[in-house]
């Protein structure tokens, strides 16, 4: 199956945020790096910091933070620097943040090694922090940062207070940029609920009821009794509902309405979807009714992805339909657009680092755009990516039949069982839709290598192996549309056996869309193959391309022929 794009966040906060000429500087630096785009810019007059939101693959991401230090530690001289905010270097704090496809601890490794090169090429000294830290007490940002830039010449001298990576003694290097905390952290989400209230005090209420912190113990009156303490003097909290969450009430004159603001600090321990419904429920509870939730800065996909699918299940609905469906679900059910327009192209980080990249591929086109690129004289889109795309058809078909299925009515008690068998032919549409694009990219890596340069002997054998690299990767990007196309006739078979029988010849018509993608993409195997010259590898891919086609065939037969059982009863 398609491999997840890793893609991760980096939030930094520079200390300097009323030089608009230094700012840009940095945030250039950024913005022109490969392979990351920049989300935010956000500078504090007050504060004296700007805080920035970029986005990429790790290694891109990673490259474009260490420039971005270095930019910083050459324009920001902390001796001069004041600011309302804590603050402790040049770049304060550059947290590293899983998005997609990465997790929490492979951030943590990234952070480190970030945080080690820093130090050694740029001599800023680094603390880790949060998931990354090399010392339980420092996973506290406010540990690290303790007593602030001023603090500096003290803690450099102490070892158990020295930083993690490139300590030495104060000078005029760290007088100059202090130090820098890198870390890593989960994503944290902003979220207003919305309440048909304007009461500040009840929306208080709610939120004490679900943050983690909770609210203060008192004796007699909840409300006005005296604040009840521990042995040590330390008050005593009746804890709220919901781990990894701070929130509080408020009322917006703007919208007329008051709301629990909520951080979600921890994605994992509580989704948006639970803290959703925990806030309607504490809602309810207090006669009051959530109306809509208004989602402040970005989100992952996965957070709308995994609501959606909530949602579905809480109906008894299959969660096996297309991706702009599921999304569409968890707008509607959390009431995203209850204040304004919610759109996932301006809220979603991955969408946004793809904006882009949008009508560039075939998959893009339209059904009618697809087929007239395809008649054109160029070479590709060719047979590869058609047969991907018929592929694709087929499970798209299997999954439509699962799908009404699953909602058919008195089969209620099955539409899991459905639901699952829809998921498993999204997930192969989705495969070999990618696989469409891939057959015309290997066609194009062939092109490039033929056009590479040939005047000396080094440049022919270059080209000649760029050929036969790009060669082999066209030969086994059909044969993995076969393996995936294969995955197709389970699918069918059992909506054809089990599925709602109005639609079983949409399932036979869905193998029959898989037999052609499996003898199409060997075909392609074949031909791609026979350029090979390494030959023990060319017929080691027809043989397993004609094994394929031949288990194709025979799939393709029982399915028609159970088919035909069905229509004729």
């Amino acid at each position: 199956m398609m491999e997840t794009r890793q893609i991760v966040e980096c939030v930094p906060n520079f200390s300097e945020g009323r030089d608009k000429g230094v700012i840009r500087q940095i945030t250039d630096v950024i913005e022109h790096s490969e392979g990351v785009k920049l989300l935010d810019v956000d500078p504090g007059e007050a504060t004296n910091r700007t805080v920035v939101t970029f986005v990429g693959e790790p290694d891109a991401v990673v490259e474009a933070a260490f420039q971005a230090v270095k930019k910083a530690g050459e324009l920001i001289d902390m001796r001069h620097h004041h600011g309302a905010h804590p603050r402790m270097g040049a770049t304060d704090v550059l947290p590293l943040v899983p998005v997609s496809g990465i997790t929490l601890e492979e951030c943590a490794a990234l952070a480190r090694k970030l945080a080690e090169r820093i130090a050694n090429e740029l001599e800023i000294p680094c603390y880790c922090y949060e998931a990354a830290a090399l010392k339980p007490e420092r996973k506290n940002l406010a540990v690290c940062r303790e007593g602030e830039y001023e603090a500096l010449p003290d803690k450099l001298s102490r070892p158990e207070k020295a930083p993690d990576f490139g300590a030495r003694p104060y000078d005029e290097g760290v007088a100059r940029t202090g130090c820098t905390t890198v870390g890593a952290r989960d994503f944290l989400i902003a979220v207003n609920f919305n309440l048909n209230t304007t009461s500040t005090r009840r929306a208080n209420a709610i939120a004490f009821d679900v943050r983690e912190k909770g609210r203060p113990q008192r004796e007699g009156n909840p409300i006005t009794g005296k604040p009840m303490h521990d042995a040590e003097g330390n008050p005593l909290m009746i804890p709220g509902t919901l781990k990894g969450t701070k929130a509080i009430g408020w009322y917006i004159q703007e919208y007329g309405i008051a709301q629990v603001s909520m951080n979600i600090t921890d994605i994992n321990q509580t989704p948006l979807h639970v803290a959703f419904d925990e806030v309607c429920r504490c809602a309810q509870n207090r006669g009051l009714r959530v109306t809509g939730t208004e989602i402040v800065g970005l989100v992952p996909e996965r957070t709308l992805i995994e609501a959606g699918k909530y949602f579905l299940c809480k109906q008894s609905r299959s969660t096996g339909i297309p991706k702009e469906d599921i999304l569409n679900i968890a707008v509607k059910s959390m009431g995203l657009d209850d204040l304004k327009p919610f759109c996932p192209q301006e809220k979603v980080v991955e969408y946004l680092l793809d904006a882009d990249k949008q009508g560039g591929q075939l998959t893009d086109l339209t059904v009618k755009g697809f087929a007239d690129e395809t008649a054109r004289e160029s070479p590709a889109p060719g047979g590869g990516s058609v047969s991907a795309y018929m592929g694709a058809l087929g499970a798209a078909l299997g999954t439509m039949v699962a799908n009404l299925s699953s909602h058919k009515p008195g089969w209620d008690d099955r539409w899991e069982e459905f639901s699952q068998w829809a998921a498993q032919g999204m997930a192969i549409e989705q495969e070999l839709l990618h696989l469409v694009n891939e057959d015309t990219e290997a066609f194009n890596q062939i092109m490039a290598a033929f056009g590479m340069p040939k005047s000396t002997d080094e440049d022919k054998r270059l080209r000649s192996a760029a050929i036969q690299q790009a060669t082999l990767f066209a030969a086994q990007v059909p044969l993995r549309t076969m393996k995936a196309s294969m995955q197709v006739f389970p699918l069918c078979k059992a909506m054809v056996e089990q599925g709602n029988p109005n639609s079983v010849s949409d399932a036979g018509v869905g193998a029959l869309a898989a037999r052609a993608a499996v003898i199409g993409a060997g075909l392609n195997v074949k031909i791609n193959a026979s350029s090979l010259k390494d030959k023990a590898q060319a017929d080691a891919l027809v043989r397993e391309a004609e094994a394929l086609t031949a288990q194709a065939k025979a799939e393709e037969e029982r399915i028609i022929a159970l088919v035909e059982q069905v229509i004729v009863r």
